[in-house]
């Protein structure tokens, strides 16, 4: 199904998502521009008590339900305090090197919905004042947001309406090349929620029903480990879809799908990944199969949180990830059309040899 997905629908997705911000715990917006699109394609979203989404395609068979998730929620910052000179010392929402931050530009979002612009600075930031500048350890004590406001000290801040525990985003910086690379931060994992979306366009287009029910949750708190720590309990199976890590001792490159063996919480289901790999040699797709021990998804949240399912994890290559992020189209493209073939193939019976 590869030549059927409509990279254009994909990519345009994945323009609006990464532009629009989302850290971890802020994610209302977002899951409203989301919801609004499944609907047009027809699948409605609907929401759980923590702000996820689930999107119900209905199968041609019963007894196997299976689940995809993605995740919407970024790496992001919150305001710890607000210093004397004015400026916001923050604390880091998700796991990411305080140095690949710093001088980038950032949002403040404030609780009644007033946005400001800054900048992710060190307290020592110029190295024709401090003769310490490049030696200082980048760690949250020193980091701090420089708004853009004329700003002098906490209480002016705080007259913006500013206050601890308000959101912090980063800008994305978000380029697609004319050569199909897509630089950008939070590729983690909006390329593999547009993956998602490809996907329901595909069965929506060509009028395709999965062969059994799916179930796609979008997630909210990935990054900070419990997105799908609940997940419906009639699923039966769970596919993550999420990025793929390059790097040594990685075989996966940003034109592939990645299949991921084994990550932080233990081997995924054998069964389930050696499926996947036969699929995408099937069908021609590029593809890579790694272990990642950094690494954990909303399968693993979902394993943790005492879901009974077998549990497998793919999705684009992805370079640098949860810092300047980069991939390229035909990542995306081979992970649609591996989701198209797993959910579109009829299931064998599973043996007992995990």
């Amino acid at each position: 199904m590869k030549n059927q997905i409509n990279m254009d629908y994909v990519n345009e997705v994945l323009q609006w998502l990464l532009s629009t911000p989302s850290p971890s715990g802020y994610c209302h917006t977002i899951m409203n521009k989301l919801a609004s699109e499944a609907e047009k394609l027809g699948f409605p979203l609907a929401f759980t008590p923590k702000g996820c989404g689930i999107i119900t395609v209905p199968g041609k068979q019963q007894g196997r339900v299976i689940g995809l998730s993605g995740h919407v929620d970024t790496l992001g910052a919150m305001v710890r305090s607000i210093k004397s000179n004015g400026t916001l010392r923050f604390t880091l929402v998700g796991g990411f090197m305080l140095g690949s931050v710093e001088n980038e530009y950032c949002q403040v979002h404030t609780r009644d919905g007033r946005v400001y612009d800054g900048t992710i600075m060190t307290s020592k930031p110029s190295v024709h004042v401090y003769p310490d500048a490049r030696e200082l350890k980048r760690e949250e004590s020193v980091m701090e947001v420089r708004l853009d406001e004329r700003v002098k000290n906490a209480a002016d801040a705080t007259a913006l309406g500013i206050a601890v525990g308000d959101p912090i985003s980063f800008q994305p910086r978000t380029e697609f090349k004319a050569n199909g690379y897509i630089k950008s931060r939070h590729l983690d994992d909006k390329a593999g929620v547009a993956a998602l979306f490809g996907l329901l366009e595909l069965l929506k287009r060509e009028n395709l029903q999965p062969e059994y029910t799916i179930k796609i949750l979008i997630s909210t708190y990935e990054e900070v480990g419990h997105g799908a720590a609940w997940i419906p309990q009639d699923i039966t199976e769970m596919i993550a879809v999420d990025m793929g890590a390059m790097g040594d001792d990685l075989s996966c490159t940003e034109w592939d799908v990645s299949i991921c063996a084994k990550d932080s919480s233990g081997p995924y289901d054998y069964a389930m990944t050696s499926k996947l790999i036969e699929l995408a040699k099937r069908d021609g797709l590029s593809y890579a199969v790694d272990i990642y021990p950094q690494y954990g998804s909303d399968a693993s949240a979902a394993l943790r949180g005492g879901s009974n399912i077998r549990a497998a994890l793919i999705g684009p290559g992805v370079h640098a990830s949860h810092a300047m992020e980069r991939t390229h189209v035909d990542g995306i493209l081979h992970t649609t059309a591996l989701l198209a073939a797993y959910v579109t193939e009829p299931a064998k019976e599973y043996g007992s040899g995990n």
